[in-house]
């Protein structure tokens, strides 16, 4: 049986089972979600998740922090939901091929239960690798793309199945209630691409539902509620017959314990979707060399094209984010696709608008072959010379085959976090998530308490 196969293998699973480098890279990559967070929480998207959640409650009695707040706040169900949703709150969170974000579900899900339960930060390390784990090869075993063409967006649906892992590690649930953890978590799978019809706030949501769904699937089984123990392979309702129909079941336990997908996880440097970061990545090579309103083309694989070559009409941000044309356009004329590319302004700066919608968008045979295994894309740009130059990108610049991805996620937390930590708080949280085997949840917290000017 998959389900219970899979429960095993993470009730078992231990810090000493995990190699040091899978260690080092999700360390990494939890630091990232971090400054992703803590910059994220003062969107109106996330205030108003945050509310929501401290409504009616009484905020001093709370076992889980609100990150960037300096005591405990809200059950770690809750407080995971709204961590979640600040990481994701702007876009700028980590990603897998699998098409799938993880940091913004499973670090939330597991400092919650951490803190909650005052694990010990190995434990805690652990939890965070194996729900990464989960989350990914759950994503595959889906076949991503195909899933995604029927409207799934995958963070939430195999999200609640990664928070559950690390909630189950961490409250040291065994092999039966892991299992029924893990089908309670399922079983709360969802997570429509509706969003790109309007640009709503709901993909924003989306993490932080899926951490909270996660550990409180864990919670309830450890209360001795069941789940269902097939939760991925139920004929009738399963995960791997209801979300798609060209399941892979493979993927699920295949060298599970040997080889590690986690440490291939992307960061990201632009603030928009990833399946463009590699267009933009290619559009911002060819800037020096593009004739202003000269012609641009853009290669895309052809869910890329579905999820984001749609006309660009000025709206909200999360419009604009999830807009291949938008990105490749801001990208030639900014030089840049940060979230001060994401303001109103620049949202319907009319060149921007214009130059986003002359873009021609090509469904190219040759990326479908390789998308989503390489988020790879090109960009062809009338030169001043007035020849069309293309630059092909089979990997963004945040893959992990990036050799100074370590130092530009280590920039791009300090950039994050600039106004809202002081200097000597901002190395202190990175010379914890360095340590994270070692360093009490609390001693992190602590240090990372925002204090946002008014």
């Amino acid at each position: 049986m998959l389900t219970q196969a899979l429960a095993g293998w993470i009730a078992g699973l231990r810090s000493e089972h995990i190699p040091a480098d899978v260690k080092r890279q999700v360390a990494l990559l939890s630091l990232d979600t971090f400054g992703c967070a803590l910059s994220g929480a003062v969107q109106p998207w996330s205030v108003a998740i945050r509310d929501w959640a401290l409504d009616g409650g009484t905020p001093s009695t709370g076992a889980a922090r609100i990150w960037g707040e300096a005591a405990p706040r809200l059950r770690p169900a809750d407080a995971a939901l709204v961590n979640g949703a600040a990481t994701h709150g702007f876009e700028v969170d980590d990603f897998h091929n699998a098409k799938v974000h993880l940091g913004a579900v499973v670090l939330p899900a597991a400092f919650a239960v951490g803190e909650a339960v005052g694990a010990a930060p190995a434990a805690i390390e652990a939890a965070i690798v194996a729900g990464y784990e989960v989350i990914i090869r759950s994503s595959l075993a889906l076949r991503p793309a195909r899933a995604r063409e029927r409207g799934w967006h995958l963070t939430s649906v195999c999200g609640p199945l990664g928070a559950a892992t690390a909630a189950a590690m961490l409250l040291r649930l065994d092999a039966q209630r892991t299992a029924w953890a893990l089908g309670l978590a399922g079983t709360q799978a969802c997570g429509l691409y509706a969003f790109t019809a309007d640009g709503s706030d709901s993909k924003r949501l989306h993490p932080g539902r899926a951490a909270q769904a996660g550990v409180m699937a864990a919670q309830l089984a450890a209360r001795g509620l069941s789940g269902p123990t097939q939760i991925y392979e139920a004929a009738d309702g399963g995960l791997l017959s209801t979300f798609t129909d060209q399941s892979d079941p493979a993927q699920l336990l295949d060298r599970l314990g040997e080889h590690w997908h986690a440490p291939h996880t992307n960061f990201k440097p632009h603030g928009c979707c990833g399946s463009a970061h590699a267009h933009v990545d290619a559009a911002l090579a060819l800037r020096p060399r593009w004739r202003r309103r000269g012609r641009v083309r853009a290669g895309m694989a052809s869910i890329v094209d579905q999820q984001c070559g749609y006309l660009y009409r000025p709206g909200t941000a999360l419009n604009a984010q999830m807009s291949g044309r938008y990105a490749i356009a801001t990208a030639l004329l900014k030089g840049a696709v940060l979230p001060a590319q994401f303001e109103a302004p620049c949202l319907a700066d009319p060149e921007v608008v214009a130059l986003a919608n002359a873009i021609e968008i090509v469904r190219d045979p040759a990326l479908d072959a390789l998308y989503p295994a390489r988020f790879c894309g090109w960009v062809e740009a009338e030169t001043v010379e007035g020849r069309l130059e293309r630059v092909e990108v089979l990997d963004p610049s945040g893959s992990a085959s990036n050799p100074q991805r370590p130092q530009a996620i280590r920039a791009k937390f300090r950039t994050l976090t600039e106004g809202l930590l002081d200097a000597s708080a901002a190395s202190r949280v990175q010379a914890a998530f360095e340590g994270l085997d070692r360093t009490l949840l609390r001693v992190l917290l602590d240090a990372a308490v925002v204090h946002r000017v008014a």
